[in-house]
């Protein structure tokens, strides 16, 4: 399925990074603020957390907001106007909210990108709300970022998945042509409408499904495994 492309994109979360963005109802922001050293109390450090991210989420799935997504900071700003915020205040609420959307990657999907590097050219193009530093440094850690040519991060630009410009930026940095990539990702919206939106062809993992995908595997791991991975 991926044998005729000689490069890979790849989605992050949910494609190789899991347990990502823990903003449940019942989630207590205030214990990694707190070992951050803020000093807030923890009932308004939860309802400006909760309320960043409901900020955020609303605004999404929005056309509009495409190419003109606010950053962590800004949302704080915005849903904050009344509290006073101090600029270390707002970097800690900012970390914080890092700390909770950052997953971790598996041994074995490292593993398995890794084989995939000595065989494909391979790029990011990934989403996160949060500025990239936590995320440089697991991808680092992990062995994943060092064997990739170009990535993506949307905190970086404002612009969203499923622009195609994310898309289209790390290909040409790697001076790669669409027909030649294939898109691997789990969102149907994002990744594979990103995709097709650049002219790229995009193979959807974890349960989603398309008529317009080029296919569907169950995770990363079987696909590489299709291709002689083991």
């Amino acid at each position: 399925m991926i044998d005729k492309f000689n490069t890979i994109l790849l989605d992050m979360n949910d494609t190789f990074m899991f347990g990502a963005d823990q903003f449940g109802a019942d989630e207590d922001y205030s214990v990694i603020y707190r070992q951050l050293g803020g000093t807030i109390e923890a009932e308004r450090v939860n309802r400006l957390v909760r309320a960043a991210y409901d900020y955020l989420d609303i605004r999404y799935p929005e056309p509009q907001y495409r190419e003109a997504f606010p950053s962590l900071r800004d949302a704080f700003v915005s849903i904050g106007k009344h509290d006073q915020l101090s600029e270390r205040d707002l970097d800690l609420l900012v970390e914080t909210f890092a700390h909770h959307e950052l997953g971790y990657v598996p041994p074995d999907y490292s593993a398995a990108i890794n084989w995939l590097s000595q065989r494909f050219r391979l790029g990011l193009v990934i989403d996160i709300w949060a500025p990239k530093t936590l995320w440089i440094d697991t991808l680092n850690q992990c062995g994943v970022l060092p064997v990739c040519e170009s990535s993506s991060f949307s905190s970086d630009c404002g612009i969203v998945k499923p622009s195609p410009r994310p898309f289209l930026k790390v290909l040409e940095e790697m001076q790669v042509t669409p027909p030649d990539a294939v898109m691997i990702g789990d969102s149907v919206r994002r990744d594979l409408g990103g995709a097709t939106a650049a002219g790229i062809s995009c193979i959807l993992v974890g349960g989603a499904k398309h008529s317009s995908a080029l296919g569907a595997v169950a995770n990363l791991i079987d696909l590489v495994e299709s291709i002689g991975y083991s």
